[in-house]
């Protein structure tokens, strides 16, 4: 019921107890209650609904952390669906409580009860003297990713980014090969399979807020997450007091081909950045060997004969992005790395640990979130297109080069791209170099936002930088932006 709505019937059984003969005392009291709402209603402060959750210390706490379960539907979109666990973590404020500000960490899948805890001293500290921090480990990423929520019964694991289909029947084996990873989690439980996107997470999220008590949502996303954020005010609009989107891309646009070539500018620059240092040092050489090295190794892969594999132009291209995204500190090992590599020994490639070749995550939320290509066509007309805007980049570490995962995925995507809707209150965004582009090309739809840009590199702001921490505190406490275009 709307506070309107709660006023009148107010009045209406006002009226009808003084007409039995109520006490003036009864009456007084009943028009006292009216005029509370109306104060409450006069200063925007919202009226919460008692809170339904059980909280009790979280397992193995250290923290003062409080956790608490609330059921949900695994389906939001079928009726009677069964329901599964949320593992809901709060530490409360340590002055009095103002609200709460829900907190997610991306991934898809980061354990937000284990990464509050291990920052309760540290970056909540400011935010919690007048708010308390909610978090929530995000459904199906259960034990094998640190979380207490329901987990999709999944072998996790990383897997190499595919190469580009040279032809059809490459892009069938993709497909095939594709198939058999999805197929061997799907099967496991279909309807949470299915049931997986940044959307799902964003009724999740509403789900905790009507649980906490009904007030306007306060929301800080970072890195994946701000997808989940971006996905709740489509969905949502309404309830939106405040909300941070930090280290993220834009799932928030009508021209998917144009935001993949934002990305590989993006990616562009990076290389840029890292070639004009070069330039103006002791690597001069370095920009031309990388175009002669990505070249050749189009043509004939470069060995890493340390590791006994071989780098194309593709592999070269994304870890070259990777390591000029760090920054100064990377780059005299990049230069090294490309020398190397243009002397035929690309070693210096292989990373330390792990996979041999730039790889990636199952994707089971990603591959519901993003378009993916329908054929070999589609792929090469992205590379293509790509490559011509971003000539040393290409299409490494962008969507086109993400989403080939996805192809011959059981399940449709259910959750794509699209814009944020009218009437959004203002909103602020945080980020690093390209990520604070992405963020901005996402604000850029809701009137009187801003954003707060690093000049240099990093993943995610408000952990790191404490003049982009203190903006985005004012703004969750007393809704306060900073400029539209702040550095920090």
């Amino acid at each position: 019921m709307t506070s309107r709505g709660l006023i009148r019937r107010r009045r209406n059984q006002t009226a009808v107890r003084c007409g039995r003969g109520a006490s003036s005392e009864i009456v007084a009291g009943m028009l006292k209650s009216i005029a509370i709402v109306l104060t409450l209603l006069g200063s925007g402060v919202q009226a919460q609904q008692a809170d339904p959750l059980d909280w009790r210390p979280c397992p193995n706490d250290k923290a003062g952390m409080e956790c608490a379960d609330l059921r949900v539907p695994v389906n939001w979109q079928r009726a009677g669906s069964r329901e599964i666990t949320l593992k809901l973590g709060r530490l409360k404020a340590t002055g009095a409580s103002e609200g709460s500000v829900l907190v997610a960490y991306g991934g898809p899948g980061g354990p937000g009860i284990a990464l509050t805890q291990s920052q309760a001293g540290g970056w909540w500290t400011k935010l919690r003297e007048r708010m308390d921090i909610v978090t929530w480990d995000t459904r199906g990423y259960g034990e094998q990713f640190g979380g207490l929520s329901a987990g999709l019964p999944c072998t996790w694991t990383r897997i190499p980014l595919p190469e580009f289909p040279d032809d059809d029947a490459d892009f069938g084996r993709l497909s095939d090969t594709n198939r058999g990873y999805a197929e061997a989690c799907r099967n496991k439980d279909p309807e949470f399979f299915a049931n997986m996107s940044s959307a799902d997470n964003a009724r999740d999220m509403e789900a905790i807020r009507k649980a906490l008590g009904g007030a306007g949502l306060n929301f800080y996303g970072a890195s994946y997450a701000g997808f989940y954020g971006q996905d709740y005010a489509r969905l949502f609009p309404g309830q939106v007091r405040t909300m941070v989107l930090d280290g993220t891309w834009n799932h928030s646009t009508a021209d998917w081909p144009g935001e993949l070539e934002e990305m590989a500018r993006s990616n562009e620059e990076a290389l840029g950045r890292f070639f004009d240092w070069c330039a103006a040092g002791k690597c001069r050489d370095v920009p031309g060997k990388w175009r002669g090295l990505i070249a050749g190794a189009e043509r004939t892969p470069i060995p890493a004969k340390r590791a006994g594999i071989a780098y194309d132009g593709r592999d070269l291209r994304s870890f070259a992005v990777s390591a000029a995204k760090e920054g100064v500190k990377a780059w005299p090992e990049l230069a090294q790395d490309i020398r190397g590599a243009a002397g035929g020994d690309a070693s210096g490639f292989v990373p330390e640990r792990g996979a041999r070749y730039p790889d990636q995550a199952t994707g089971v939320t990603e591959c519901l979130d993003w378009p993916r290509p329908a054929g070999r066509a589609e792929v090469k007309s992205a590379i293509a297109r790509l490559r011509k805007v971003a000539p040393n980049a290409g299409a490494a570490n962008t969507m086109v080069t993400g989403t080939l995962g996805c192809v011959g995925w059981p399940v449709q995507v259910t959750n794509p791209p699209a814009p944020l809707p009218k009437g959004l209150p203002p909103m602020l965004g945080a980020g690093a170099w390209g990520e604070s582009d992405a963020v901005r090309r996402v604000l850029k739809q809701v009137p009187g936002s801003a954003t707060v840009r690093q000049e240099g590199p990093g993943h995610t702001l408000y952990g790191f930088n404490t003049c982009a921490r203190d903006h985005i505190n004012r703004y969750f406490t007393d809704r306060v932006l900073p400029p539209a275009e702040t550095k920090c």
